[in-house]
């Protein structure tokens, strides 16, 4: 088996059916198998995937269990020499399976290597092209010089933006919607960090995933559509509150240890108030 597929799903049922079908649809000259995981969906979705796609392997929990642990379910059954993380709300291109896992095949030393990842109204899903949130990066991005100097490289760590994005390279890290990893990095680095619910999951992996010497490419040359956040859309406060807690959760565990208290300080205060800031954000949009 090339590649093991693996889709998580949250009553997101037609997004889901698009996504597959446009796995079949894509012409993968590759040796596929395809895992959907569902996490107590109520819209329908699991009785109408078994129904249209027989042959894809279920996994039906009976609760929501979050993206990272719902993912690892399906990586301990997979047979694939790779595993694809891929978003229930994609389009996969024609040959987009079959380029990266080329690749790969071509590059030894690359653990992981994502797309390029489109939104829907064609701009970059940045996403999929960044370097590790240090709390030099965040701070330039949060303050916008990476926009007000998008050439120099010491301003833009956070989205990789004085890249060529039209050019295969080496990034930290890659977006969980679309991430090809080569089965010998996670029996190395081991699964996703089942204590991120949802969000996080993707960096802490590409984290260690470079700390164990492999490397991260990105790679245009082939291209997914991302209808980005399309099972979080009406943003419950848990999810506002899981997406911050990631940011915590990352710092604590990586970041820390290297840093002096008055910076772990500042960091963790600024998460606090950006949460403070969404679920403000979010109540009056109710």
């Amino acid at each position: 088996m090339d590649v093991s597929i693996i889709i998580v799903n949250y009553n997101t049922k037609k997004l889901t059916l698009d996504c597959i079908r446009s796995i079949y649809d894509s012409y993968s000259y590759s040796s596929i198998e395809i895992f959907l995981v569902d996490n107590n969906s109520t819209d329908g979705s699991l009785a109408a995937i078994k129904d249209k796609y027989k042959d894809i392997i279920i996994i039906a929990n009976s609760e929501n269990v979050g993206f990272s642990k719902a993912n690892n379910q399906a990586i301990n059954l997979s047979k694939g020499r790779y595993i694809l993380l891929l978003n229930s709300d994609t389009i996969v291109k024609n040959g987009t399976i079959d380029v990266i896992s080329r690749f790969m095949d071509e590059n030894k030393e690359v653990g992981a290597t994502g797309c390029k990842v489109l939104l829907p109204d064609g701009h970059l899903d940045q996403a999929c092209h960044r370097g590790f949130p240090t709390p030099a990066s965040s701070f330039y991005y949060l303050v916008g010089l990476d926009k007000r100097f998008p050439n120099k490289p010491r301003y833009n760590g956070y989205h990789l933006s004085h890249l060529n994005l039209d050019e295969v390279h080496e990034v930290d890290c890659l977006v969980g919607a679309f991430m090809m990893v080569r089965r010998e990095t996670i029996e190395q680095v081991g699964l996703l960090d089942e204590m991120y619910f949802m969000y996080g999951e993707d960096i802490d992996w590409c984290y260690r995933i470079k700390q164990a010497g492999w490397k991260i490419y990105y790679n245009p040359k082939t291209e997914i559509i991302h209808y980005k956040g399309a099972s979080s859309r009406k943003k419950p406060y848990k999810i506002v509150y899981e997406f911050h807690r990631a940011m915590y959760l990352f710092h604590k565990r990586h970041f820390a240890k290297k840093y002096p208290f008055f910076v772990n300080l500042a960091v963790y205060a600024g998460i606090t108030l950006k949460l403070s800031f969404a679920s403000f954000i979010n109540l009056v949009k109710k």
